[in-house]
């Protein structure tokens, strides 16, 4: 497994410039299948995402349309990992999307049309993958497309995801890299702009896997971003994250509650310490990524739990976006778009909080505690700060402090709330009185 790299600097016995992964100007933004349809998602429901994001957000940066896991069964239940699933496979080894749930795919076009059809609307598509090589392909021992191997040279079957039984682990040899080979040429030409690549970056981080996709990818000449998951990606892991792909999540699955003593699922509340252990990674077009946004209609039929509404009350529902956006995090709504209500979509489009996200600098925790946490970021092209401050506790707080203690230079700054769109005037320290879960995110100008 490969050891930490020095960013940007050749890995002994590795060119350079042989595996640098896609990047992206701004931490992307868009929508994942996963906390409303699980695996079950079909054409009709990503058309119909897409099309109501075309609508309402694509004009506020939104534009990936990711198609979640096991979209190759026929068979699927929401949340996935069936031992006994029945898959779609082409001839050489490669799954295909079922038919039955995706007919355009009918006749070898795979996701082509669909992927044409987002694209339309001037949006970008994507899908999801795990790591290895299918089992079936390995059964029947298919050729790998382009190479003179066959599954079997390639695939490690002592190996397999502790929780998906769709595949085996790949050899890391000429023959494994064949196979990751030829699945992104068939993704590049269906015109795939993003890869989700799971069970990858945790459990465990598998570094030789990921060099090798990256590889694949860049062999292909289309600039498709490669999304590592689950998390947590280990921290000491960073520069070789950066160097080989766009995004790699720093999590396990994050889910529409507070906090979870479990591993899995966890809440909002869980992910403090995690945003903090990532602080200071460079964003230079790669993004340490805070996982999906379990926002607004989780059904009809989500990865976990029951179809419903977001359980997250409105404080907590600002407060997750706060910490997403001054993470600077990419975004992935998870809830069904169509169902948005006015709540939700004001969320999506308020500008002056994707502004934080998308277009910021020097993120950092200022305060932090079981109580109360309070970040800082730089807009990126004009003076002052962006302020955010978090009430982490079960009751309402009076938080205050003064601009030293934020790390922020003495002065009289102009408050603006970023989600109110209000003046709140000058001041020469920060007063805030937040109801417990309750956060608020400011504009600083001197």
């Amino acid at each position: 497994m490969l050891g930490p790299l020095t960013y940007g600097a050749p890995r002994a016995g590795l060119d350079a410039d042989s595996a640098v992964g896609t990047p992206s100007p701004t931490p992307p933004m868009g929508w994942n299948s996963w906390d409303s349809y699980g695996t079950t998602v079909n054409e009709q429901q990503v058309k119909a995402n897409a099309d109501w994001m075309a609508e309402h957000l694509k004009a506020f940066g939104w534009q990936y349309i990711t198609v979640d896991m096991e979209w190759f069964v026929t068979d699927p239940i929401p949340e996935g990992n069936a031992k006994d699933s029945h898959y779609q496979i082409d001839a050489e080894g490669r799954f295909q999307p079922a038919a039955n749930r995706f007919p355009s795919s009918k006749d070898g076009a795979g996701f082509k049309p669909l992927a044409d059809y987002v694209h339309g609307l001037g949006l970008k598509f994507g899908i999801h993958i795990l790591q290895g090589i299918p089992r079936p392909a390995v059964k029947d021992n298919r050729p790998i497309a382009g190479s003179s191997y066959h599954a079997a040279d390639a695939a490690n079957t002592d190996g397999t995801c502790k929780w998906n039984y769709d595949y085996y682990d790949l050899k890391h040899d000429a023959a494994g890299q064949a196979y990751y080979d030829s699945i992104a040429r068939l993704y590049a030409g269906w015109g795939v702009d993003l890869i989700k690549v799971d069970c990858i970056a945790f459990g465990p981080y598998k570094g030789d896997e990921i060099r090798m996709l990256s590889t694949a990818i860049k062999k292909t000449g289309r600039p498709i971003m490669l999304s590592l998951s689950p998390g947590p990606t280990p921290v000491d892991k960073e520069a070789e994250v950066e160097r080989y792909a766009t995004m790699w999540r720093i999590s396990n699955d994050i889910w529409d509650i507070w906090h979870n003593d479990a591993f899995y699922p966890q809440g909002l509340n869980d992910q403090f310490a995690k945003v903090a252990a990532w602080a200071s990674a460079p964003r230079n077009g790669h993004y340490p990524d805070a996982d999906m946004l379990p926002l607004g209609y989780l059904g009809p039929a989500p990865g976990w739990g029951k179809p419903r509404e977001t359980r997250l009350t409105h404080d907590e529902q600002k407060a997750f976006l706060t910490l997403w956006g001054i993470f600077r995090s990419p975004l992935m709504m998870g809830g069904d778009l169509p169902h948005n209500d006015a709540w939700t979509t004001s969320l999506l489009t308020n500008q002056e909080f994707l502004d934080v996200d998308q277009h910021a600098r020097d993120t950092r925790v200022a305060v932090s505690s079981d109580k109360e946490v309070v970040w800082t970021s730089k807009p990126e092209d004009a003076a002052g700060y962006y302020l955010a401050v978090f009430n982490r506790a079960e009751q309402p707080q009076t938080l205050r402090y003064t601009w030293t203690q934020l790390g922020i230079p003495e002065a009289t700054y102009h408050l603006r709330d970023l989600w109110k769109h209000k003046d709140l005037g000058p001041a020469r320290e920060i007063v805030v009185t937040l109801a417990p879960h309750a956060s608020v995110l400011y504009r600083l100008r001197p």
